[in-house]
């Protein structure tokens, strides 16, 4: 494999001249740049990534910590990272934490080995960081994203999920629907918390009765839904809408209510949260609150670089405003 002391060799100049050249960073005359990039093309030399990122203190290689998910909206944001990251000449490295906190402590350890410029953690409230590792590399740049609050000094990107479900809840209402059920995820999720206040307030604003057999917290995941579905069915008095707070319960609930000879729409008003591309094709289509996922993933990488290169000194959250999108999948009592 040839080296910058070949190229050097073979154009006749020093090595530091070829360096110039490769990093574009002092003038060189015309002539001599023609013969070393001659020289580069005849010997098929290309520098070491590794030693390029030693010298200039960066790899721009991104990492990025993200919770065992089957839920498609988490794909969907990552594709978002990943598109930006290319678009900005950088790289992505994926961890996936299974769900698991000492996999997570794990993960987290082998990025900052790989010595990222940044990191984005995209997880879910039930696997605790551990905030001293951070201690230990206090200047790198840090987007939270779908998180609790967190004592480190990062930037955070949180979706208005009390908003949200407020938004979905007054739609039913504003529908004609009176008995509605919401389907949130785990508990200890912030968001999942958050959109089930928003239901709440609605309702109560509403001057409705919020029935706690109408509120049932599942775990975001295709499988929540279709349990939670199965449970609301046998109660004395079912639900004639439901409010699960993200498109992959609402799958679940979609299955369960054609086992039952339902239809959502028809027989049962179903709108969900996030509006994942999967949202769209389902039947009959979803009505949902969308969260512009490709959007978050080009704020994220916006927002870590913004801080690599030192344009912000303070920790900022941004918070963004989900909207409704109307399709078939609630009618009008």
């Amino acid at each position: 494999m040839a080296t910058m002391k070949d190229v050097a060799r073979l154009a006749g100049v020093s090595t530091s001249t070829v360096s110039h050249v490769i990093n574009n960073n002092r003038f060189v005359s015309q002539p001599v740049k023609d013969k070393i990039l001659s020289a580069v093309a005849e010997l098929n030399y290309s520098p070491s990534a590794v030693a390029r990122s030693l010298k200039a203190k960066q790899t721009r290689t991104i990492g990025m910590l993200l919770t065992s998910s089957n839920n498609p909206f988490y794909a969907e944001v990552v594709r978002g990272v990943e598109q930006s990251c290319y678009e900005r000449g950088y790289s992505l490295i994926l961890c996936n934490t299974e769900g698991n906190t000492e996999r997570m402590g794990t993960s987290l350890e082998t990025l900052l080995q790989r010595r990222v410029d940044g990191l984005i953690l995209m997880c879910n409230d039930r696997n605790p960081l551990s905030e001293a590792l951070f201690l230990q590399y206090p200047e790198l740049p840090i987007v939270m994203m779908d998180w609790a609050p967190f004592n480190g000094a990062c930037d955070t990107i949180q979706d208005n999920s009390l908003l949200g479900g407020q938004c979905a809840t007054e739609y039913l209402i504003g529908r004609g629907y009176r008995r509605i059920a919401c389907i949130t995820g785990p508990q200890d999720n912030t968001q999942a918390r958050r959109r089930l206040s928003g239901y709440q307030k609605a309702m109560t604003d509403a001057g409705l009765t919020l029935e706690d057999s109408y509120q049932i917290f599942s775990n975001f995941e295709f499988s929540g839904g279709q349990k939670a579905m199965e449970q609301l069915l046998q109660l004395p008095e079912p639900p004639d809408a439901i409010f699960t707070c993200n498109d992959a319960m609402a799958v679940g609930v979609y299955l369960v209510l054609s086992r039952a000879g339902l239809t959502p729409g028809k027989d049962i008003a179903v709108i969900g949260y996030d509006d994942i591309e999967l949202a769209s094709f389902m039947s009959p289509p979803l009505t949902t609150i969308h969260q512009p996922t490709d959007a978050l993933g080009k704020l994220a990488i916006d927002t870590l670089l913004e801080r690599l290169n030192a344009q912000m000194t303070e920790p900022r959250t941004l918070v963004l405003t989900p909207r409704l999108v109307e399709r078939e999948s609630v009618g009008i009592m």
